[in-house]
């Protein structure tokens, strides 16, 4: 039996990093994989729906080419291609995080991963020591008992293994996962309706940057947006899908269930390395990825916190120098949100709903893309940027940017939060012109009321 310093199960966005940071400093390590390296988020997740986002947001630019003079004939959208596009993107990538843990001296296996004790580990009929153990397993889509087992039914990672759209389809959940393919089949021609049993869609986002997103869905791209009642009475044939939204009748080619997800526990044997899984599920952990059994950290989905892929990376990297290292370190708490709508969201620290909550005295300063020369001269105008801060200190607290390039905006806003950046700091930092990120500081100013580029606020 080969015994290693550290053992990573599961390569995904926590696994991977964990197992290359402590080779970095110095362990012995081991990866076990029982599918793909990268995990979901690779390979039936961020990386597969961003490639096919790209494709379709370039294909809605096309057809849009007339407003700079541009004029396009004949554009056609061939959906297999687009497929074979995004498998080779992932199967690039996941070639380059094998050559990355060969060139670090990892050493991978292939299988299902399973405690025999709390210091070894079974895959296969291959037996591994472990001096440490960091579970990176991660989740999967939850598919609710009550909907019919049918090919016309799927979760988000079949629906990114079909090889040609439906023409029209009903997306169950109106949440990050929903709302992202549901834009992406809109802009490339199907007919979607969403159905969400809350009261809204991203519910977890301020109501003012929801407005903006599902305004922008059902005005640009016929999305129909349907919520507050559960959709029931579902059944499946060859035919389509059929369900009822409270006095209606609804009809799809295929139904794409986007209702959340799970932890991946099944098969680990936790049992006999002295864990078990909460009430829900998930592996209990503290600020510094460690479990209740000393040896053993956990990271990433199934531990229950934060189900980001960038998170799951920070907290690989925290778990693996806390398991080489006697020092210890805390991850970082401040996560950034990024949505691939249409149009993009993202944002960071606390909302204005989180601060209401919280009964914290906060303000904030928003503006609008409308109002920048970028937002003009490139023909995106949609949405804003808003800033939170605290009333007392002037600090900022939160961000939020719905609009172009939002996903990419937000890391200025993350590093000034992080930095602890007053209201007044950030209004003097010179932004480049023109730019999108110029609406930071416009935003800034503005909760002042100084923003140069926005007609002063109505004095009552």
């Amino acid at each position: 039996m080969e015994t290693f310093d550290v053992v990573v199960v599961g390569a995904g966005p926590g696994g991977y990093p964990a197992a290359i940071r402590a080779t970095q400093l110095g362990a012995s390590v081991a990866i076990v994989e029982k599918e793909q390296l990268g995990g979901t988020c690779l390979n039936w997740g961020c990386i597969p729906t961003k490639t096919l986002i790209a494709a379709a947001d370039t294909f809605t630019k096309i057809k849009h080419a007339e407003m700079f003079g541009i004029t396009v004939k004949g554009a056609m959208m061939d959906y297999t291609a687009l497929i074979e596009r995004k498998d080779k993107v992932v199967g690039q990538l996941r070639a380059g995080i094998g050559s990355l843990l060969a060139a670090n001296g990892v050493k991978t296996f292939t299988g299902t991963a399973s405690f025999i004790d709390r210091n070894t580990l079974a895959v296969g009929d291959t037996r591994i020591g472990a001096k440490k153990t960091v579970l990176a397993t991660g989740s999967t889509s939850a598919m609710p008992g009550f909907l019919p087992k049918h090919e016309r039914v799927v979760e988000s990672r079949r629906f990114l293994d079909l090889t040609r759209l439906p023409n029209s389809m009903i997306v169950l959940g109106g949440g990050f996962i929903g709302c992202e393919l549901a834009c992406m089949a809109a802009m490339l021609g199907v007919k979607v309706t969403i159905v969400e049993l809350l009261e809204d869609i991203l519910l977890l986002l301020d109501p003012d940057v929801r407005r903006e997103v599902r305004s922008h869905m059902e005005r640009e791209l016929a999305i129909r947006v349907l919520t507050g009642k559960a959709l029931e009475n579902i059944a499946a044939d060859s035919t389509g899908v059929r369900g009822n939204f409270g006095g209606e009748s609804l009809a799809a080619d295929l139904l794409l269930s986007a209702v959340g997800r799970k932890p991946v526990t099944d098969g680990l044997h936790l049992e006999n390395a002295g864990l078990k899984t909460n009430e829900r599920g998930f592996i209990d952990t503290d600020d510094y990825c460690r479990t209740k059994v000393a040896n053993i950290f956990a990271v990433g989905d199934v531990t229950g916190k934060t189900q980001l892929a960038h998170y799951a990376t920070a907290q690989g990297i925290a778990a693996a120098e806390n398991a080489v290292n006697t020092k210890s370190c805390k991850h970082d708490t401040l996560v950034p949100n990024v949505i691939f709508t249409a149009p993009e969201i993202g944002t960071v620290g606390l909302s204005e709903a989180d601060a209401q909550k919280q009964n914290r005295a906060v303000k904030s300063g928003k503006f609008r893309f409308a109002g920048l020369g970028k937002g003009l001269a490139s023909g995106d105008t949609t949405g804003f940027v808003k800033w939170i801060a605290d009333a007392g200190t002037d600090q900022l607290i939160g961000a939020a940017a719905v609009g172009p390039h939002a996903t990419e905006l937000i890391a200025e806003a993350t590093a000034a939060i992080r930095s602890e950046l007053t209201v007044a700091e950030l209004g003097r930092t010179i932004h480049a012109h023109p730019t999108f990120s110029e609406a930071w500081m416009e935003a800034v100013h503005a909760v002042h009321g100084q923003c140069v580029h926005a007609p002063p606020k109505k004095k009552h």
